[in-house]
């Protein structure tokens, strides 16, 4: 994936310490958009090295196609809900 499509999110997952996820998408959103977002992610998969950094997780996301174009919408919860919490 190309280093333009990558977004770095250093996020809050409840534990204390910073969670890097890198996503690819970029062509989608700008970093400045999503700053202070509760967004979903998968956390318990291997870490995938991305740009000679461990990318520790996944965010979740819908895609569509609407008018022949693909659109990405990352999941977002309500900013009550605290980092950390659980889906079930």
């Amino acid at each position: 994936m190309s280093r333009k499509k990558l977004l770095k999110f250093v996020l809050d997952d409840g534990t204390g310490t910073d969670r890097v996820i890198f996503s690819g998408i970029h062509s989608f959103y700008e970093p400045e958009e999503l700053v202070g977002k509760t967004l979903i992610a998968i956390t318990n998969l291997p870490p995938r090295a991305k740009m000679g950094i461990d990318s520790c997780g996944m965010l979740l996301s819908a895609v569509n196609e609407r008018s022949g174009e693909e659109e990405l919408h990352l999941l977002m919860v309500d900013n009550h809900i605290p980092a950390g919490a659980k889906l079930y």
